[in-house]
């Protein structure tokens, strides 16, 4: 067993939940406490009741997700939500958040991490939003069929191309998760390729005559990586098991 309020402590300072901007139904750090212990951590994407359910099973512990239980903001507690907040106090189950502060960190984060996977070389923060780079930008040797090749991979799925750049590419732009209205922004830094989770459907032509490649490899898909790298650290750190909870919407 670990303290939640040492483990809780660790994961606000290293994540500096204090201190970097999110949306407002964010709601970065403990979301929903226990009675105090912490016997294993359950990663998972989402907070959704499927993912509690899953997770509830095991003794007390803490659910570390990057999409917290507030995201439709402020609502009733019945139906499906009373019965998620219900399974997962019933279970000791104390539920952890962390949205941007988990896709920019630069060892544990989604962006770091698929970054990696794909081969990015010279790696640099990227794309401001209300001054934090939400996004990675980097070199990348090869064509955009390999680099589509090379991120199928990555994710384990499949990989949305709009070919609209040139073939050949040198540059990459990297944001996890639903940054394809970006697209223009990221074709104004001059980048070959821009790869996100998700777009809205004006993205894709915007691309082509921006003359950008844009791929979009599912929000999900993209954001798998740092809820595992992170709950690896903390059981590391306090010796205690962890688990990933794989719930995935296809999104």
């Amino acid at each position: 067993m670990a303290s939640l309020n040492e483990l809780v402590a660790f994961l606000d300072e290293q994540l500096s939940i204090a201190t970097l901007p999110d949306y407002p139904g964010a709601l970065n750090g403990l979301q929903l406490a226990n009675e105090g212990q912490v016997g294993r951590i359950v990663a998972a994407v989402d907070a959704s009741l499927a993912v509690v359910e899953a997770a509830a099973a095991g003794g007390p512990g803490m659910l570390l997700v990057h999409h917290g239980m507030f995201w439709q903001g402020a609502q009733p507690l019945r139906g499906a939500y009373y019965r998620k907040i219900k399974t997962a106090i019933d279970a000791g189950l104390a539920v952890y958040s962390a949205h941007l502060p988990l896709d920019v960190h630069p060892q544990w984060g989604n962006n770091h991490h698929l970054a990696q996977a794909i081969g990015m070389q010279k790696i640099a923060p990227f794309l401001d939003w209300k001054g934090l780079a939400v996004g990675l930008r980097g070199v990348w040797q090869g064509t955009r069929d390999d680099l589509k090749q090379q991120l199928i991979q990555a994710v384990g799925g499949p990989v949305l191309m709009c070919a609209g750049g040139p073939e050949k590419i040198t540059s990459v732009g990297l944001v996890t998760g639903g940054a394809g209205s970006e697209v223009a922004r990221v074709a104004a830094a001059g980048l070959d390729a821009f790869i996100s989770g998700e777009g809205p459907h004006w993205s894709f032509p915007l691309a082509e005559e921006l003359g950008i490649n844009l791929l979009l490899a599912g929000h999900y898909a993209t954001e798998t990586f740092g809820v595992k790298a992170l709950a690896a650290a903390l059981s590391q750190r306090f010796a205690l098991p962890w688990s990933f909870v794989d719930r995935p919407t296809g999104l």
